[in-house]
């Protein structure tokens, strides 16, 4: 079995990674980072424009129905260029779980509006720190005849302060359903959003804040968890790639400045410690893209591995990441700490996608869960 994609898919990834060439340089990252706004709006309505956030959604739903093998290498392409953009909470999350549990009305509402880039979605999940389990919800969903509102606060809401609405986790107030989701109008009345800082200023967060907030089931009553884990391991898979096109661009950046950067008469890539380094970044981004390339083929063919195999992809896209843009600080020396060198940008962006859909830790149990399983079976 090859696990490789297609010369269109390739032909795609090059495409892609012209366009962000051309409109998100460090110049263009860097007004996000140093700027009022909280993200690249002109970037994003590009990408809408040239389809590529609707390569998953279907064309009856104004996507274009391409499939998660491209929308892989849009978000590894994304990853390497660190784009200030809500990719991952619009279209790894709030997509996947319209097309997985949304009503057609649900649908033909939001999801053109997503491909477009005219809306930002998210999900609202986490309430405090430490895991996220179906008890520690407190947030709660009252339902009054035919309607339904929400009340309680959701913290480091990614893209919160600028979402249109966001797949909210809320257990039921009567206590007979357990946790379920919801659809929020975050722009309607009975929401308070206040934008809180994070290690990577260019992906903001929010803390949110419903009081009585009009909402609307997505799925069934009591399916949230469930839910739950099945976007998340659609998204593990996506944010995978992302990680790995980080991974790759801090590596090739260390790399250069080894070759380029002379010490005592020669380039320090040739000293022993800076191989050693290399090498590590090397093996551990190679790991990775194996590994992400059997959650794609998953993905992409609904197996019953997938579980297993974004589990897999999750924990050595993040450890790779995390390695490659810390080590990259490392082959730069001094000059690596400083604010003028990119080098933080991706450390900053490691750190944040390692807990975008929550602890290393906690896909490392999962990982082991599965294998378990897998044993028994």
């Amino acid at each position: 079995m090859e696990f490789d994609f297609s010369s269109d898919q390739k032909q795609l990834k090059e495409q892609v990674r012209r366009f962000l060439s051309d409109r998100c340089d460090r110049t263009a990252v860097r007004a996000v980072l140093d700027g009022p706004q909280p993200f690249d709006r002109a970037l994003w309505k590009g990408l809408g424009e040239l389809g590529y956030l609707g390569a998953t959604i279907p064309e009856a739903y104004g996507g274009l129905g391409a499939g998660y093998l491209e929308a892989c290498v849009i978000a590894e392409e994304l990853g390497r260029a660190v784009a200030p953009v809500p990719f991952s909470s619009s279209i790894a999350l709030a997509a996947e779980f319209l097309m997985l549990a949304g009503t057609d009305e649900q649908k033909l509402r939001l999801l053109p509006r997503l491909a477009s880039g005219e809306a930002i979605g998210t999900l609202a999940l986490a309430e405090g720190t430490g895991r996220v389990t179906s008890s520690s919800i407190r947030l709660v969903a009252t339902q009054a005849g035919s309607s339904v509102t929400v009340s309680g606060s959701k913290t480091a809401v990614a893209d919160g302060d600028v979402a249109d609405f966001a797949v909210v986790a809320a257990g039921d107030a009567a206590g007979g359903h357990g946790m379920s989701l919801y659809l929020v109008d975050l722009t309607g009345p009975g929401v308070t959003r206040t934008a809180v800082s994070t290690i990577d200023p260019t992906r903001s967060h929010a803390q949110i804040v419903f009081q009585g907030a009009a909402a609307e089931p997505l799925g069934a009553p009591g399916d949230g968890w469930s839910l739950l884990e099945r976007v998340f391991d659609r998204a593990a898979v996506l944010i995978a790639f992302e990680q790995l096109g980080g991974a790759d661009r801090a590596l090739e950046m260390a790399r250069d400045y080894a070759l380029e950067r002379f010490a005592f008469g020669r380039p320090i890539g040739s000293l022993q410690a800076i191989k050693h380094m290399l090498a590590d970044m090397y093996v551990s981004a190679t790991l990775a893209r194996s590994n992400a390339y059997y959650g794609a083929w998953a993905l992409s063919t609904g197996a019953g591995e997938l579980a297993q195999a974004a589990a897999t992809a999750r924990v050595s896209a993040t450890q790779a990441f995390q390695l490659c843009a810390r080590n990259n600080i490392q082959v730069h020396g001094g000059m690596g700490f400083t604010w003028e060198f990119d080098c933080h940008l991706y450390y900053r962006r490691s750190n944040l996608l390692a807990l975008s859909l929550g602890a290393l830790s906690l896909w490392e149990d999962r990982l082991i869960e599965q294998l378990r399983a897998r044993r028994a079976a």
